[in-house]
Formats: structure tokens, C-alpha cells, sequence
């Protein structure tokens, strides 16, 4: 069977699946051209033909229906694999908006509220100090001063990322981090107590700067200690399971491994596949609340539905309606994320929420969308938004990082907006 005939197979079977949750229809029920949509293909194979990425799985949904889902490409390059549209992928920093659901969770339960200090649930980070250029006009040669915080930082600092978290080894507190050996083994309890000890990078809450893994694993070990469970299992039974997401994981299964997208990075050789890394001691627990999901688009897709819903999905509450609002809306203030230059998609005119980044306007930002629309992206490729205003939903995933395709794709969704 040749790779067209294996994807359009895998596209009506997994449409076929979609049915059992999210309803299929025609696009121009519910105001999109279908014509129109049929743009994302020739979009998604340019990049392809490119060796930007392998392949990609692409979903649109609008009024609770799904109207496109799409493979493209291969999953693996070395075995010829045609990619799936149930095909999984590690979703990175796409974590992060479950674990802010989590969070969110357990302040429904009166189990925390978000100006709760971190030191009130793991004591390492009372009292710490922020590292400062001793001379502000000759930084580096003039080395850093270590100054009392005016505050602890707070649970909404970390879902905000304003909590002042050194995140690399650039600016003042760049040296401690280098010194500190983050990423080197131990469980996720001693690698937050590693992070407890290193000064910040500025003041809890006078700027916005992202924290890659450290804020949302920091708020991961939150939900463990406050929940009594381990972050798989919260997951899992508070929201993977109420939700039908079943093909979303922490430790993939081996009998699914053969299902992931393999990764790869551009190169001037072209795609080539990173070194694996070295897997944890036997014993250790590390779950990742910032980047350890696996999972596959109509999966993701449920959790994505579920805000939209307002906190529900096929009659199963998670959230209330008043939850997902404070969520979704900006809450860093007159801060923006104009700092955050990711590749060839700047993010101005975005605000953040908590685990979301959130558009305030759209002349700003350049492309296309609505004022009020919410998502993320994973550092390997995967990204998806929710847009309250036109109902809609869209997702892209693939296993390289390509972010031109944040901007590209939802203008080829929006163009196709007819009502």
C-alpha cells in the first residue's frame, strides 16, 4: 500500500474514532469553507518537500466538531513510516497547560489559592535573594551582588512566569545555574530543592520571562505534596481518565512505542535524529509538570474542548466555568511577551494567563486570530490554541521545531472563515 493510500485510511479511521467524542462535519456547517481548508496541505508539504520537519498531524475544530485532521509525511524517515493522524508525540511545553488545569484543581478544593508563597508548600524557597550586576552599565565584567527579594515568590508567579526563575545561563544569576547542574538526574522533589537554592533573576513579578521547565515543574511537585499523589498519577485519574484522553502518557508504554513521532532537529545535513537520553535510575520518579506528556492530537484535543466548554466535556466536570475565565485572561498586567522571540514568531500583543499566553491584540501580533485567544506551544514542534470568540479550535503537532508554522497555520485555518 503506498503512503497516500495509508494516510487517507488512517484519516477516516481516526476520523471515525473523533466521532465517538468530538463530532465530525462538514466545514461548512459550521462556517469554514472546506475548499479553503484544503490550503493547509500544499502549506504543510512545502515544509516537507523543505526537510523542515518529517510529517505532521493538523486538526481544526469549530462549534464542538471536528472538521479537519490531517497527517502529512512520514513518522520516522529511517523505516519510510507514513505519519497517522492517532500518531503520538512528546508534547513538551504543551504540558503546561494541564498542569496549570491541575493547579486549578486543587484551588477549587480549598487546597491552595495563588498568592499562597511556594515556601508555604516546600520551605527551600523562603527568603531568597535576586542576583544583580554590581555596575548596571558594565555587566559582566563588573560581576553580581546577591539582594534580598522583596517578596517570596507566589504559585501565580510561577503559572504566570513572572516569578523572577533564572532559566539559563545568560544574565545575573546565569553563573549560578551553570554551577548548579539542574538537569543532572535525582527525582523531581530533590531537583525543586536544587532550584530553591539558586538566587533570582529579577524581582517576583517586575518582569515576565519564560522558565522553561523550572516554574511548571516547581508547580508539578505543588500538586504532588497538596494532592498526596505523584504527578502521573493526578493526571491520570483526575483528568486522562475523565476525559477519555487514553492515549496520553508520562512513561509510554512499550507496546505504544512504535506509535511515537521519531524526533529529529534541522541541521545543515538535514533532519537528524538527537542523542536519546539517558533514562532515569531504577527507582527515581521525575514527572515532568513542564514538559513529560506524550500523546496524540484527538487526545489533546479533549483537554483543548474542555476549556472551550467552559471546565466540561460529555457531561464530566473538571473545571468550573469562573476557573477557565481566570485562567484564559491576562494576568501579567501592562507586562507583554514582546521579550520572547521565539524563532519567526514574535509574540507581541500577547499577555499571559496562567499556563497560557493570551492575545490582546491582534494588529499587534500579525497574524491571524481573535482578541482572547489562548494556547501554547512544545519546544519540539507541537502547538495548539483556543479561540472563545469564534469557537474554534487548532492544532498542529510534529516532532521538529519549525515556528514559522505558529503564524502559517492559523492564518490558513482563519482564511477559511465564511459566517
Amino acid at each position: 500500500m503506498n503512503i497516500c493510500k495509508q494516510a487517507l485510511m488512517s484519516w477516516l479511521i481516526t476520523m471515525s474514532l473523533a466521532a465517538a467524542s468530538l463530532p465530525v462535519s462538514k466545514p461548512e456547517d459550521v462556517g469554514l469553507s472546506a475548499e479553503r481548508l484544503k490550503r493547509i496541505h500544499p502549506l504543510m508539504q512545502s515544509h516537507i518537500d523543505a526537510k523542515d520537519f518529517a510529517g505532521a498531524v493538523t486538526l481544526v475544530a469549530r462549534r464542538g466538531k471536528v472538521v479537519h485532521l490531517e497527517a502529512h509525511g512520514l513518522m520516522d524517515l529511517e523505516s519510510g513510516k507514513a505519519m497517522r493522524t492517532d500518531t503520538l508525540f512528546r508534547m513538551a511545553s504543551m504540558t503546561k497547560p494541564v498542569t496549570a488545569a491541575a493547579i486549578l484543581m486543587l484551588l477549587e478544593e480549598n487546597k491552595l489559592v495563588l498568592a499562597d508563597p511556594v515556601s508555604k508548600f516546600i520551605p527551600e524557597f523562603k527568603n531568597p535573594k535576586v542576583a544583580v550586576w554590581n555596575m548596571p552599565n558594565d555587566p559582566k565584567g563588573a560581576g553580581t551582588k546577591l539582594v534580598p527579594a522583596d517578596r517570596d515568590i507566589t504559585i501565580q508567579d510561577l503559572l504566570t512566569h513572572t516569578s523572577g526563575l533564572a532559566t539559563g545561563t545568560e544574565g545575573p544569576a546565569g553563573d549560578f545555574v551553570r554551577r548548579a547542574n539542574l538537569g543532572q538526574g535525582g527525582s523531581l522533589a530533590e531537583r525543586v530543592k536544587r532550584l530553591a537554592g539558586l538566587p533570582l533573576h529579577f524581582q517576583p513579578g517586575a518582569q515576565w520571562e519564560y522558565t522553561g521547565t523550572y516554574g511548571f515543574d516547581i508547580l508539578g511537585r505543588i500538586v504532588e505534596i497538596q494532592s498526596g499523589k505523584n504527578l502521573d498519577q493526578f493526571f491520570t485519574q483526575r483528568i486522562f481518565e475523565p476525559l477519555g484522553m487514553k492515549d496520553t502518557f508520562f512513561t509510554i508504554p512499550q507496546e505504544r512505542l512504535a506509535d511515537v513521532a521519531a524526533l529529529y532537529n534541522r541541521t545543515e545535513q538535514g533532519l537528524t535524529k538527537p542523542a536519546a537520553a539517558a533514562p532515569l535510575p531504577a527507582g527515581v520518579e521525575f514527572f515532568s509538570g513542564a514538559g513529560g506528556l506524550t500523546g496524540s492530537a484527538q487526545d489533546y484535543l479533549q483537554f483543548c474542548q474542555m476549556l472551550l466548554n467552559g471546565g466540561t466535556l460529555n457531561g464530566t466536570r473538571l473545571l468550573s466555568r469562573k476557573t477557565v475565565e481566570l485562567m484564559t485572561e491576562n494576568a501579567i498586567g501592562n507586562l507583554d511577551l514582546r521579550n520572547y522571540l521565539d524563532g519567526e514568531q514574535p509574540l507581541r500583543g500577547y499577555g499571559f494567563g496562567l499556563g497560557v499566553r493570551v492575545r490582546r491584540s491582534t494588529g499587534a501580533s500579525g497574524w491571524l486570530g481573535s482578541i482572547g485567544d489562548y494556547g501554547w506551544a512544545g519546544a519540539n514542534g507541537t502547538y495548539f490554541w483556543i479561540d472563545p470568540k469564534e469557537q474554534l479550535i487548532g492544532m498542529v503537532l510534529m516532532s521538529t521545531r519549525v515556528t514559522r508554522l505558529r503564524s502559517e497555520f492559523p492564518n490558513a485555518v482563519y482564511q477559511a472563515v465564511t459566517d
